[in-house]
């Protein structure tokens, strides 16, 4: 019989099956960390791929830095990466969570959400992969698009996205449905669009549509702020219109 715990047995080829290889999940490792300009959880795309402008980096940790463990990875287009709610753990879990799509009041159950506060605080992005980079003085490295990660964010493990078998175009979304075309319009100000690096624009215009405030917040008066690229952008929202008010350098903690 096969062990129904955390540990499952992988034999290698020509391994006897006498001397199992154990693989637990209690001690899986860190493969890498991203570099995002994400430097909180507020203002985080809530989905991978939904602002496909923003650019991050994977970065290995050493052991894994050996540039044949990503041979092959450039010629694909997408990829899975597999990690960590660093930032929202805690010592409970409860069955139920409210999702903030639907306002932060309705509960469904943690496994029909893709909430962080799960029994395990796993996460599971697809992006792009537009750039491999072998030879860096952090070693090799990946660059990514659509990544919904906050900068430091623990990676334990990356997967190629493989198209005839992980695109599903007929596949329902349930609740989430509901919710999926929803955007602001956003008023950006030149001069205060301008105080942008021109290479961050369209991906903090992107972040901005797709309405970074807490769901249950809704007052038009309330002046918000959201940390993105090395900037605290404040904005307040009055009928569907997002209306950037200030530009200031984000302060370090």
């Amino acid at each position: 019989m096969e062990d129904a715990g955390n540990s499952v047995p992988c034999r290698g080829v020509g391994q006897s099956p006498d001397v199992p290889t154990m693989i637990s999940m209690e001690t899986i490792k860190v493969v890498a960390r991203i570099r995002s300009d994400f430097p909180q959880k507020f203002g985080i795309p809530r989905q991978s791929g939904v602002v496909p402008e923003t650019r991050a980096t994977v970065v290995f940790e050493k052991p894994y830095q050996n540039p044949d463990a990503l041979r092959g990875i450039e010629g694909f287009s997408h990829l899975w990466l597999i990690w960590g709610f660093s930032a929202c753990e805690r010592a409970e879990w409860s069955p139920t969570v409210r999702p903030p799509r639907l306002g932060g009041n309705t509960r469904m159950g943690v496994f029909a959400t893709r909430s962080p506060f799960r029994p395990n605080p796993i996460g599971l992005s697809s992006v792009t992969l537009e750039e491999v980079r072998l030879h860096t003085p952090d070693g090799p490295v990946l660059i990514v698009g659509g990544a919904d990660l906050m900068d430091g964010t623990p990676i334990y493990d990356i997967k190629p996205y493989l198209p005839y078998a992980d695109c599903h175009p007929d596949a329902a979304g349930g609740f989430a449905e509901n919710r999926k075309n929803y955007a602001l319009e956003v008023d950006f100000p030149p001069e205060l669009e301008a105080q942008i690096a021109p290479e961050h624009r369209a991906a903090l215009r992107g972040v901005l549509a797709h309405d970074p405030r807490p769901s249950y917040q809704s007052d038009p008066e309330r002046l918000y702020g959201v940390a993105f690229a090395e900037k605290n952008v404040r904005f307040t929202v009055r009928d569907g219109v997002l209306t950037v008010r200030e530009i200031e350098p984000l302060k370090e903690e």
